[in-house]
């Protein structure tokens, strides 16, 4: 019976270590030989203490301190605690351990089966979390200072302001109250994408008049008119995509090729691969060769040109959403160019 519980355990992707009543290990699964950094035959055989030391927070022994094959034989698990995997010659590292008794009707040990967890993971989603909160209050701060002070100033001296003065200092206000509007909305995002709940409200887009309306806002905020060149391409086929969706992506490529390029800034539209394409090109620096693989991940931004680092992630995982793909590369002109592609067709309940 316990080969074949054993044989169990080899598709699982925490390690598993079972031994036998002695603390002899018996049987290895792939997950434990990666986590333990040790083929399966330099550990069968051997003492589960040599195979396996383990310190706990205060730097004992947990072998000696909770002595595994003695005690009550009522016991069924040892409950999951952060460990240190002490290795000799090694880094030591982080695991999550817990344990379980596989005993007979006599309450005999049949094995002892010990579950390892790499912490690797964990720790990088804590990183990323931290600095995803260092990242939101450097962005929020800037805007709520600017929102708080015009606010308390002309609570406190109204009178003292001409309306120039007072419509100057309300357009501020409301303009930090959009850029904060904006950075929530990118945190829902991210969190939407991540967790894999991104909801899409298809419709028919026209996409040439989605550029059209980004470019002609951004004008309208003070951006020169001759620093943008839109062209689009005939006979396009039929998009169906969620227009406010689309429209994010859309804005945040050419917000990524304002604030990290220069000159130009080049849209295309054009049919692609039973799709169509949408490629913003700029005649800034270009995307460093070695940060090109970063560029869709989150946080990644050059540092002089500050933002959140956000916006190609959110524009992957919006275009990954509706089945299209995104790419960036160096452009003829000396820039960068991204380029994203949405599918034809219409969504599967209207087929």
């Amino acid at each position: 019976m316990p080969d074949q519980l054993d044989g169990g355990y080899d598709g699982l992707p925490d390690g598993v270590v079972v031994c036998d009543p002695s603390g002899t290990v018996r049987r290895v699964n792939p997950s434990a030989e990666r986590i333990l950094g040790r083929p399966a035959a330099e550990l069968v055989g051997h003492p589960l203490t040599d195979v396996i030391p383990l310190c706990d927070p205060m730097g004992h022994d947990w072998w000696a301190c909770t002595r595994p094959f003695d005690g009550l034989s009522t016991r069924v698990r040892q409950p999951e605690r952060l460990l240190t995997f002490t290795r000799p010659g090694h880094p030591d590292r982080d695991l999550l351990v817990t344990a379980a008794y596989l005993r007979d009707e006599g309450h005999r040990l049949m094995s002892f089966v010990i579950c390892l967890r790499d912490t690797s993971a964990r720790d990088r989603r804590e990183r990323s979390a931290a600095e995803l909160v260092t990242v939101v209050a450097h962005e929020l701060r800037s805007p709520l200072t600017s929102v708080k002070g015009f606010t308390a100033t002309l609570l406190a001296k109204w009178d003292r302001f001409t309306d120039e003065q007072k419509l100057h200092m309300l357009n501020t206000v409301s303009s930090d109250a959009d850029r904060l509007s904006r950075l929530i909305t990118e945190l829902l995002d991210v969190s939407r994408i991540e967790t894999g709940y991104l909801e899409l409200r298809k419709q028919v887009v026209d996409l040439p008049e989605i550029v059209r309306g980004d470019v002609a806002g951004r004008v309208a905020a003070g951006e020169p008119e001759s620093r943008f060149v839109v062209r689009d391409r005939s006979a396009l086929p039929e998009i169906w995509a969620d227009r406010d969706k689309v429209s994010q992506v859309i804005g945040n490529v050419v917000e990524n090729a304002l604030r990290h390029g220069a000159g130009t800034v080049t849209i295309t539209i054009e049919p692609a691969d039973d799709g169509v394409a949408v490629e913003v090109v700029d005649e800034g620096e270009g995307i460093a060769v070695e940060a090109m693989p970063r560029i869709f991940t989150k946080f990644w931004h050059d540092p002089r040109r500050g933002g959140t680092g956000l916006g190609l992630f959110i524009a992957k995982g919006i275009v990954d959403a509706h089945g299209g793909d995104i790419s960036a590369s160096a452009a003829a002109s000396g820039g960068a160019a991204v380029r994203f592609r949405l599918p034809a067709g219409q969504p599967e309940f209207l087929n």
